[in-house]
């Protein structure tokens, strides 16, 4: 068995009033000026925490994130007001683009180079500024992964800087934080962090270790997201889907996606689909694709999902593929890229776009040439 790693925060808390055991942490540190940068929804939320680290003589600067995926300019705009205030600690609210953005202005605030000289794999060598991550959507894993993913808007391409130094120092997850969070955004984000836990367990460099982590996250988001999207106030669904999220995101470090986030970066970069949407029209037609390359472990994922069992494991795995279709079917998440506003005269760019995405590429258990790439996109017409 080969040796793998496994990259997590220093301190994770999970659970209900997580919130509180951060507030309590920051005013028992050292650090004199957090910086928080946070989707505006949730401003009201943290009023107490910012008014109690505040009174405590702590500078808290609290910076209203826009909406969108996070691209390079916004990293620009954002990395002067942090590094105009002088963080010594950098904390992120929200959903994925908020954490990401955050923890490379946290890697980037006492660094002279180019973002762009740190995209890819273990370029950016290190952090000297302490960072936190809160996750208000249950999705990205961000919040304990070393990935952020920015859109170059030049190039339409969503670059990845993949490092040790964008792990977090401490990441608190409180499921009540996500209580009022819009059915739509339930739906899409719950489908990207079960997208991460599929691509992990199927990949061509899947490990034990991992296996462990992506069956869990399989079964929780399987079973409860669509209890979660019914009822936003199921707090025992809200939680599992959020727990299930962070196993995603510890797969992410160690072993990664595949071919459903190679295929849906260039809808975001083009078309600005969120990222778990296009993940959810992706996966059932990616996994049909990538199923034959291991019926064994595409039948668990069915076990886990929740789906029958068959007369063969081909049979079961096939029902694990309508279940995921079924799950995006129930969540009302549009099940072509017609409804996305996708032009089919764009497929061939969109596949020039994804054959870039070679570092989630090699990862698929099949090898996907230009034509599958291209057959996918045109099926979901």
């Amino acid at each position: 068995m080969r040796a793998i790693s496994l990259l997590q925060p220093q301190k994770l808390v999970f659970g209900e009033e997580a919130l509180k055991q951060f507030t309590e942490d920051t005013l028992a540190s050292d650090r004199k000026k957090v910086w928080i940068l946070i989707a505006e929804p949730l401003v009201a939320a943290l009023e107490e925490s910012v008014e109690t680290i505040k009174k405590a003589g702590i500078a808290v600067e609290l910076v209203i994130y826009e909406e969108g995926e996070p691209t390079f300019s916004l990293y620009e705009e954002y990395l002067e007001k942090a590094r105009v205030f002088g963080a010594e600690s950098v904390v992120g609210i929200g959903g994925g683009s908020v954490l990401d953005l955050a923890k490379i202005i946290a890697a980037m605030q006492d660094c002279d180079q180019q973002l762009d000289n740190f995209v890819g794999l273990n370029l950016l060598p290190v952090r000297k500024i302490h960072m936190v991550c809160i996750p208000t959507t249950s999705g990205t894993g961000s919040e304990v992964s070393p990935n952020a993913i920015l859109l170059d808007e030049g190039t339409l391409e969503k670059k990845g800087i993949i490092s040790p130094f964008l792990v977090p120092d401490a990441t608190y997850i409180d499921p009540l934080l996500t209580l009022n969070l819009p059915p739509k955004i339930t739906a899409e984000t719950g489908i990207d962090a079960l997208s991460h836990c599929i691509e992990a367990f199927t990949n061509k460099f899947s490990h034990p270790l991992v296996d462990d982590y992506a069956l869990r996250g399989i079964r929780l988001i399987g079973r409860n997201l669509h209890k979660a999207y019914e009822n936003g106030q199921d707090l025992d669904a809200r939680s599992a889907v959020a727990l299930g999220s962070m196993y995603g995101g510890l797969c992410l470090g160690p072993v990664n996606t595949a071919a459903v986030h190679a295929l849906s970066y260039p809808l975001g970069g083009k078309y600005h689909v969120p990222h778990g949407l296009a993940n959810a029209v992706l996966l059932p037609e990616v996994m049909s694709y990538n199923m034959n390359s291991d019926l064994e472990k595409h039948a668990q994922i069915a076990i886990a999902m929740g789906a029958e069992e068959g007369a063969s494991l081909r049979e079961t795995a096939q029902n694990g593929v309508e279940k995921v279709r079924e799950l995006v079917s129930l969540c009302n998440i549009p099940q072509n890229l017609t409804e996305l506003g996708v032009q089919k005269e764009d497929v061939g760019e969109l596949t020039g776009l994804a054959m870039k995405v070679t570092r989630l590429l090699k990862n698929n258990p099949k090898e996907l040439t230009v034509q599958d790439a291209e057959n996918i996109y045109c099926r979901l017409f």
